[in-house]
């Protein structure tokens, strides 16, 4: 692609060469001669210095630093501009269409043309899919599975039975659906299994990371909203909802029955417990514990989360702990010292 196709693509400008070539999109510090160069953050900067990119991919408010390529293409937002020119640099390979000779499937399920099924799938009586539909290998498709046209199950996926996924869900490796709830009853000393007789539904547009595990409901639903991603590794639990066009970051853990609003977002490692809500557009901070409500837009951190601002100044004060005692301590003697005296 050509600087001057890549500006046209994205609705960005050129300084420099516009029929420069280039192959591929990396990083700042790790750009080869024939790739563009990435720049969308100030603090990568000091990596023009070693760039060998052949060109820059740079935002306007970076596009006068100095060093690195000369040629550039300059855009509102190299991270928007990707999806501009990462699908037209690696466009998508055709879609195998078919069922491999090796998948078991139930003769009441019927394939739809558009569809492809991977080697030594496993397709249940009652499964239903929509046009479009690809199932990878090792794939398990249980009894009464509903999977929406465009759906994607990247190897080794397993899909309990009753599960509904809707349309354009991705399913990454070794993620599980509709797995049994955590819930247990405890009577004469021994713990007895409450049956997890409720469904689990994907909605339109999901996106779910490698090895995630989202339970069924007890008897009730658990529910990822439509548009939510889910990132690699997180846990959902029974009867959970999570609203529309909500963001989860790795290892992310939801416990049973609580319910987000639209567009939250929860960082890594956060940890949230069970019967609570979580009002919409709420972040929740990178390894925070939430064990009470959050309210709607607010921003928590910390364990217990509390008001970000608020846990910041706490920690700030937990810093200066140690200088503390000190003081203390050489008061101490000196008080200790004038009793003597």
């Amino acid at each position: 692609m050509t600087l001057g196709e890549a500006a046209e693509a994205t609705g960005g400008r050129v300084v420099g060469d516009e029929s420069l070539t280039f192959e591929r999109i990396s990083p700042v510090h790790d750009a080869g001669h024939r790739d563009l160069a990435m720049l969308a953050d100030r603090r990568y900067a000091t990596d023009l210095s070693g760039c060998g990119g052949r060109a820059l991919l740079v935002s306007e408010a970076l596009c006068g630093l100095e060093g690195g390529p000369a040629d550039r293409v300059v855009v509102a937002d190299p991270h928007a501009a990707l999806l501009d020119l990462l699908p037209l640099l690696h466009p998508e390979p055709p879609r195998e269409r078919g069922v491999h000779p090796t998948a078991v499937i139930h003769p009441s399920v019927v394939i739809p043309d558009g569809a492809g099924v991977g080697p030594h799938a496993v397709i249940c009586a009652g499964a239903t899919l929509g046009e479009g539909v690809r199932i990878g290998a090792n794939c398990f498709v249980g009894e009464g599975v509903a999977i929406g046209a465009e759906t994607v199950l990247y190897p080794n996926c397993m899909l309990y039975g009753g599960s509904v996924l809707g349309d354009r869900v991705v399913v990454h490796a070794g993620s599980s659906i509709g797995v049994d709830g955590f819930g247990y009853v405890t009577s004469g000393g021994e713990h007895r299994k409450v049956p997890q007789m409720g469904g689990c539904v994907v909605e339109d547009d999901v996106e779910i990371g490698a090895n995630c595990t989202i339970d069924r409901g007890s008897i009730g639903r658990t529910v990822i909203g439509a548009g939510s991603k889910l990132d690699n590794l997180v846990h959902i639990g029974h009867n959970v909802t999570i609203g529309p066009r909500s963001m989860l970051v790795a290892q992310v853990g939801v416990a049973g029955s609580t319910r987000t609003g639209a567009g939250v977002a929860l960082g890594g490692q956060a940890g949230i417990s069970g019967h609570i809500r979580i009002g919409a557009g709420a972040r929740i901070a990178a390894q925070a514990g939430v064990i009470g409500d959050v309210e709607p837009g607010h921003v928590v951190s910390g364990y217990p989360a509390r008001d970000h601002k608020t846990y910041l100044r706490a920690m700030a004060s937990l810093m200066k702990l140690p200088e503390l005692v000190r003081r203390m301590g050489r008061l101490e003697r000196r008080l200790g010292e004038r009793d003597g005296a």
